[in-house]
């Protein structure tokens, strides 16, 4: 039995994924924000010790930082003097591998013997960084320093001392300091339970063993993902994805792709999308990779992660459009909007050329509502940061699925009464917003509707969301989803915002509330082509209205929600 027979193999490939897995868990249990804690807004993974190549990512890990981990664990290696065991670096900066500025990066050197065997990593969205408004969503911005604190890859941790001067630095730039330290702990404490797992998978089947396994994992991958390329006939397919606005300029932003399939590769282009914009809509690379990595995934979820599952895909660098942020251009709603919108892009060019693996787009929003201010009866400042859910689009064989997590994650609306209990707000709704879903012959999911109280002292409400001006494309001639609606009631009075789902800064008091609902998902076929009976159990249930079921579907229902089928058939195909 060779060092690397397949049952070896198959150990040590669910040995470092449990590695991060773990790393995931405790992270989640330590950390004080709700949106680490409750949201799972957060990654961990095991990286290479020269390259930064992604050896393996926790299964409950946002996608997202899939590709961009990689990066910032790139750009700490070209930084890094030196390291020692027990060095931790902090990383933010969105143009060395990040997203956003409230993607926080710690990365760490992991010593096996006395040898650099790897980097362990990870990401914790932080509620606020600073900036111009609480939460770090500026929906305005015009350039990165109005979006918060930037972090060059600095060593927080030095030989697992917490460097005092850096951390005083960082919590007098941040809103509600005090809760940072349960975060930076938690994250820290992440990255020393993945030293230990990882050191007891080496100790079991030895450092040549497991770097071997890595290799071969890494060679497989590539193989399995250039197999699933392969079914894709070859040719040119073009997508394209609407960007609402940059929250500056009203004038919406295109996503044109144009991806070119030969043999086993798969190339991208995105030359052809809009200038870089003002506002805070631009995406760094590293984003725009990752957003196209993500998207293969979802296409084809059963390739394993690793460094290896991308290497089929070629992306040219889109210098000049939006998609290649440069400092100083802003980019707080690039990894929660605009990645969404370039992964709509890749669905809309594949789904031409296998439907039967794809779909209509999903909502493709993360929701993100940013509410700051000072809580009278328990004498403290707060950040709410919330994110919710939207509908999935239709495929060939389902309905999408309703209130599903975002394309790029898995994170998730933090639990009501949590929210309701750590800052002065009173959900007085949260429900399906019926009729979001696009018709189609298999229908859109449906998106949700929330209505948020603020029930006492002063706050500033802020937004950057997307698909308030289109909503998710329907496929197959099935019709788009439902859009997003923001708005706001103050002393009585609605205020919608210019922008649909940007804004900022929005000042509310108590008894205000704000109202949002969510994307629903695209249709997949034509409308007319659904089962009349399902049509009629979506009324019934309230997802549709009657009215809806003639004019979207050419369904009619009698006064007790029965299909009249001689009206049905009039409708749908003139007959007398």
């Amino acid at each position: 039995m060779t060092p690397l027979d397949p049952v070896t193999l198959a150990v040590i490939q669910n040995g470092l994924q449990q590695v991060c897995n773990e790393m995931d868990l405790a992270f989640v249990r330590a950390a004080f924000s709700p949106v680490i804690s409750e949201a799972l807004d957060r990654s961990d993974g095991i990286y290479h010790r020269t390259t930064g190549a992604l050896i393996a990512q926790g299964d409950l890990g946002l996608p997202v930082f899939v590709g961009t981990m990689q990066f910032s664990c790139e750009a700490v290696i070209a930084r890094a003097k030196d390291p020692k065991p027990g060095d931790v670096y902090i990383v933010n900066d969105p143009y060395l591998g990040g997203t956003h500025l409230m993607d926080v990066k710690f990365v760490k050197p992991f010593f096996y013997k006395g040898r650099l065997f790897s980097w362990l990593a990870n990401t914790g969205h932080w509620p606020d960084m600073g900036g111009a408004v609480p939460g770090g969503f500026s929906a305005n911005a015009t350039e990165v320093e109005q979006e918060g604190l930037r972090l060059p890859p600095v060593r927080l941790y030095k030989e697992g001392v917490l460097d005092d001067e850096i951390l005083s630095i960082i919590l007098s730039n941040i809103r509600i300091a005090d809760q940072r330290i349960g975060d930076i702990k938690a994250q820290a404490a992440a990255l020393a339970i993945g030293e230990k797992r990882l050191t007891a998978l080496l100790d079991r089947y030895g450092e040549d063993v497991v770097e071997a396994a890595i290799a071969e994992l890494e060679a497989r991958a590539a193989q399995q993902m250039r197999a699933k390329i392969a079914t894709i006939p070859d040719g040119v397919y073009t997508g394209e994805s609407i960007v609402d606005s940059d929250g500056v300029d009203d004038k919406p932003l295109l996503i044109a792709l144009t991806l070119r399939k030969e043999g086993t590769e798969l190339y991208f282009d995105l030359s052809g999308s809009s200038p870089p914009c003002r506002g805070p809509m631009n995406s760094v690379i590293a984003t725009t990779k990752s957003s196209i990595y993500l998207a293969i995934k979802h296409v084809f979820p059963e390739v394993p992660i690793n460094a290896g599952t991308f290497a089929p895909l070629h992306i040219t660098d889109p210098e000049g459009t939006f998609l290649y942020a440069r400092y100083p251009r802003p980019v707080s709603g690039c990894a929660a909007e605009v990645s969404q919108r370039i992964a709509e892009a890749v669905f809309a060019a594949l789904v031409k050329a296998i439907p039967e693996r794809l779909f209509a787009a999903p909502a493709g929003t993360s929701g993100n509502f940013a509410l700051g201010g000072f809580d009278p009866k328990k004498g403290r400042n707060y950040v709410m940061y919330l994110i919710s859910g939207g509908g999935y689009g239709g495929s060939r064989a389902l309905d999408g699925i309703s209130n599903g997590c975002s394309t790029i994650g898995i994170s998730k609306t933090t639990p009501l009464e949590v929210i309701e209990q750590l800052y002065p707000v009173l959900f007085e709704e949260y429900a399906l917003a019926e009729g979001s879903g696009g018709a189609g012959r298999q229908r859109g999911g449906f998106g949700v509707r929330y209505t948020v109280k603020l029930r006492r002292g002063e706050a500033r409400a802020s937004f950057v969301m997307d698909h308030g001006r289109v909503g998710p494309q329907g496929a197959a001639g099935g019709g788009d989803g439902g859009v997003n609606r923001v708005r706001v009631e103050i002393a009585g009075r609605a205020y919608v915002p210019p922008h649909l789902s940007k804004d900022q800064d929005i000042a509310i008091g108590p008894g205000d509330r704000v109202t949002v609902s969510t994307p629903g998902g695209g249709g997949f076929g034509l409308a007319f082509e659904r089962t009349p009976e399902l049509v009629a159990v979506d009324v019934r249930r309230g997802y549709f209205t009657r009215p809806e079921a003639s004019e979207r579907f050419g369904v009619v229902l009698d006064d007790d929600l029965v299909v009249d089928i001689p009206a049905t058939d009039r409708a749908r195909y003139g007959k007398s």
